[in-house]
C-alpha cells in the first residue's frame, strides 16, 4: 500500500491510451491586475540548504508509511531554499502558460495508458512563485484541463499575497516507489494513484486535487500524518510562514473556482488538499 502525498511526496487521489496531443505554443494566461512589480533581481540571494529533502528513509509501521517522528529542528519553523529548475520570472511579475503536456514532461510524469484520464484531457502549466527564501521562482504543474486557466489565476493571487511556496513541481514514477522520507514539501497537483490508504483513484490521478505545501499543512487520521516528520505543523495554533488558515488567501482563491478544501472534512484532516471534487 503507497500512500502519495508527494511528501515525500504526495496526497494519494482507464486511462485511454490515446497519445498526446502534438504540443502547441504555451497560452501566457494574463496576470492578476494587482501582481507584484518587485524585480527578481532584487530579491535575496540564494541561501545554502541546511536539510537534504529525501536523504533518510524512515522506519516502516504496520501499515507501510513510515513512522511519525518529532520534527526536526531545522524543520519545525520550515524555511528551506528554491532549487530553479525553470527559469524565474525576468521581472518578478506573476507570469503564468498553459499548454498541452509535451511529450517529454508527460514522460517524466506519473501518466500512464492505465490512468483513468487521456493525457490530452490533461494541460502542463506554469507559474511564478514566491519561495521562503525571498525570491521569485518558477514552478510546473500538470492538471486537468477543465480547470487549467481557474488554477493559474488561483495561484496569481497567492504570488500577489506573497504566500510561500517550497517547491512547484511534476512528480516522478520513481516518488511513487521509494521508502518514506516524510519530509517532501512539493506544490504539486496531478499524480497518476490511488487515495491514502484505499484501492481507488485518488483525485489527483484526474488531475482534479492538488496539495500547498504538504509538510506546513499534513494529512492526519488517527496517530498517522503524513509526512511523517511534519508532526509539529499538526498544531495549527502555532501559525508559520506557509500554513493555510481558514479565510485566508489560500482558501479563498480555490475555493472562488469551486474547489474544496480537505481541512473541513471530519476525518481525515487532509489540510494540504484542495479539490474539484469534493474527496
Amino acid at each position: 500500500m503507497r500512500r502519495v502525498l508527494v511528501l515525500a511526496a504526495i496526497v494519494l487521489a482507464g486511462c485511454s491510451s490515446t497519445p498526446p496531443a502534438p504540443p502547441t505554443a504555451p497560452r501566457t494566461v494574463t496576470p492578476p491586475a494587482s501582481s507584484a512589480t518587485t524585480a527578481a533581481t532584487a530579491s535575496p540571494a540564494p541561501v545554502t540548504p541546511q536539510w537534504t529533502v529525501g536523504a533518510t528513509p524512515l522506519p516502516l509501521r504496520p501499515d507501510g508509511f513510515g513512522q511519525v517522528l518529532p520534527t526536526p529542528p531545522v524543520l519545525r519553523n520550515r524555511a528551506l531554499p528554491t532549487a530553479d529548475r525553470l527559469p524565474p520570472p525576468a521581472d518578478g511579475r506573476y507570469a503564468a502558460t498553459v499548454a498541452p503536456v509535451p511529450p517529454d514532461v508527460l514522460a517524466r510524469s506519473t501518466w500512464r495508458p492505465s490512468c483513468p484520464v487521456a493525457s490530452a484531457d490533461l494541460r502542463y502549466l506554469t507559474m511564478s512563485f514566491w519561495g521562503f527564501d525571498g525570491r521569485a521562482h518558477t514552478g510546473e504543474m500538470i492538471v486537468g484541463s477543465r480547470y487549467a486557466e481557474a488554477i493559474t489565476r488561483a495561484f496569481g493571487h497567492l504570488y500577489d499575497a506573497r504566500f510561500p511556496l517550497e517547491e512547484m513541481r511534476v512528480v516522478s514514477p520513481a516518488e511513487l516507489n521509494v521508502p518514506p522520507t516524510g519530509d517532501g514539501n512539493n506544490t504539486t497537483a496531478f499524480v497518476c494513484r490511488s487515495a491514502t490508504g484505499q484501492t481507488r483513484w485518488s483525485a489527483h490521478a484526474y488531475g482534479l486535487a492538488l496539495d500547498v505545501n504538504p509538510f506546513c499543512n499534513p494529512y492526519i487520521r488517527g496517530d498517522l500524518v503524513l509526512p511523517e516528520l511534519a508532526s509539529s505543523y499538526v498544531d495549527r495554533g502555532d501559525v508559520r510562514p506557509g500554513m493555510i488558515e481558514p479565510g485566508d488567501v489560500v482558501v479563498r482563491s480555490f475555493t472562488a473556482i469551486g474547489w474544496s478544501w480537505g481541512a473541513e472534512w471530519t476525518t481525515p484532516k487532509d489540510i494540504q488538499h484542495f479539490s474539484a471534487t469534493g474527496d
